[in-house]
């Protein structure tokens, strides 16, 4: 275990000056005295103290929570107008857990101001786990739209009907039946419906949480590393162990995390518990021991953190080969193992319009599998290609036209229009897709549809309420600019035909003034 050392430093011998008329000494208190090789510190150095360190993360959290949260709509919950207050109480836990569990999910990989419209229409058309189960996928779907990652909404589906029909339409009250029970709850949605909605003492673990307890504890190894991980959830699980509030405790955590100790802007001068930041500290060292190489004259009394070079064996620190940047301050926390690049995928994707008689335009789309990236969801008729690192033209890529046929089972006969419309680019979390977009022009007698696949026609109308991905919305506002650009040109001629034949027929009226009466 480190000692403590008390060293007094002449300004006059760090600036080198002969004179010590005019230095003064700087006090320093020292864990240990460090050199250039090697620094130890105390057994706990990465832990909360019991103590000390959680009481006063608890009061100095919460205190701050209560002042600065932000008004977000499944902090509140409806009170269910009973007089007997035991029932009362059950039904808005069970409200409350369905809110906080509709909320978690949404929040999953989409920012808080997406999600808040979404939330708020969703909780409007289903306000209860029974309502939920007893919509429709495609109505669940179509609600999803534009919130990306749809796997999340056909699982809370999928889990409203197991509580009505499995678990009497009651939410499981602690994390670990949470997790048990629920498809696509995994142990950090868990233990944030338990606690707020139940209150049970356990903690969270999400990115904002990593974040905090990463500067807070200077936790150096691997934020995505197993072990790692368990050493962020004994943390939380330790903060929230003896609270009073611990979905409070939670949320404060994670608003912290969202709104102050931010991933590359930090406001550290704003943390309400900054004073228990081993990462501020140590910047807060740096910053002094500049101070003093560079002769300030005052006299100053600080803990200097000196943990660049790492102690024996310490699994928890920076690694040796990647050690503090002073110049990064607190952002040298977490550390992550580096992400593998997102894969280039090309393909192609037609879009076939269909004139009715009624002049009105439909669009033929295909379902998805219901496993596999965007389940589910309806598309214009599409397939991957192998470009061999190059980006062909949808020409080039071989016949659109077999390619339905032979993928789709769709059919072309007669006369149609064919147009290369060029790309469209959409970024998956591990996919950079880019779309050969194709626009074929077919009338109701010159197409035929002999594919299993779910398929069904859809106006310009209600495109824009089906359950179909951001990807093909964009497919399709630039088809739809091209059939907007051919209907202005047609427009545009048919209003000089008109008026060359208006000329005329003035012309002729003109003329027939002159003309001898018969």
């Amino acid at each position: 275990m480190a000692t403590k050392k008390i060293k007094t430093r002449n300004t006059a011998q760090r600036t080198g000056s002969r004179s010590s008329k005019n230095s003064k000494a700087i006090t320093v208190i020292l864990d240990d005295e460090p050199d250039d090789s090697q620094v130890s510190h105390a057994i706990g150095f990465h832990d909360f103290h019991p103590a000390n360190d959680v009481p006063q993360m608890q009061e100095k959290l919460l205190k701050w929570y209560d002042q600065v949260k932000r008004d977000l709509p499944w902090r509140k919950i409806n009170q269910i107008g009973r007089s007997d207050v035991k029932v009362q109480n059950e039904m808005s836990d069970n409200e409350r857990a369905y809110a906080v569990w509709v909320s978690e999910i949404m929040l999953q990989q989409t920012q808080v101001a997406t999600v808040i419209d979404y939330y708020n229409r969703w909780m409007k058309k289903w306000p209860t786990v029974q309502a939920l189960a007893s919509a429709k996928l495609e109505e669940v779907n179509e609600m999803w739209t534009g919130l990306g990652y749809y796997s999340r909404g056909r699982r809370l589906h999928e889990g409203a009907q197991k509580v009505v029909e499995k678990l009497s339409g009651q939410m499981p009250r602690t994390a670990e039946d949470l997790q048990k029970e629920l498809p696509g709850v995994g142990r950090y949605t868990a233990g944030a419906i338990a606690s707020i909605a139940f209150g049970q003492k356990t903690g969270v673990v999400d990115g904002n949480v990593i974040r905090v307890l990463s500067r807070l504890r200077m936790i150096g190894a691997d934020s995505t590393n197993p072990a790692t991980m368990e050493k962020f959830w004994n943390l939380a699980n330790g903060l929230t162990a003896q609270c009073d509030r611990p979905g409070d405790f939670n949320q404060a955590m994670m608003e912290l995390g969202a709104t102050v100790c931010m991933p590359k802007t930090p406001k550290c001068s704003e943390c309400p518990v900054h004073s228990l930041c081993k990462a501020y500290q140590k910047v807060e060292s740096d910053k002094q021991k500049e101070r003093g190489r560079l002769g300030v004259a005052k006299t100053e009394k600080h803990q200097l953190l000196d943990i660049e070079c790492l102690a024996d064996g310490c699994k928890w620190c920076l690694p040796s080969d990647d050690p503090w940047d002073t110049s990064l301050g607190v952002l040298n926390h977490p550390r992550k193992a580096k992400k593998k690049p997102p894969r280039d995928q090309t393909s192609i994707v037609t879009v076939v319009c269909k004139q009715c008689t009624d002049n009105q335009r439909q669009f033929l789309l295909f379902q998805r599998p219901e496993k596999g990236l965007l389940a589910g969801l309806w598309e214009f008729p599409s397939w991957d290609i192998d470009v061999n690192g190059n980006t062909p033209s949808a020409e080039a890529s071989g016949d659109t036209v077999n390619h339905l046929k032979y993928n789709h089972k769709v059919e072309l006969s007669g006369v149609f229009n064919k147009v290369d419309l060029g790309e469209v680019v959409h970024l998956f979390s591990h996919i950079n897709q880019t779309y050969l977009v194709t626009l074929i022009t077919v009338t109701e007698e010159n197409i035929t549809i002999l594919s299993e696949r779910p398929s069904r026609w859809l106006t310009e109308e209600e495109l824009g309420e089906a359950a179909i991905p951001t990807a093909m919305k964009k497919v399709f506002k630039l088809c739809s600019a091209s059939l907007e650009g051919k209907k202005s040109v047609q427009n545009a001629n048919k209003r000089k035909r008109e008026a060359s034949a208006e000329d005329k027929r003035k012309q002729r009226s003109i003329d027939s003034f002159f003309s001898p009466k018969r």
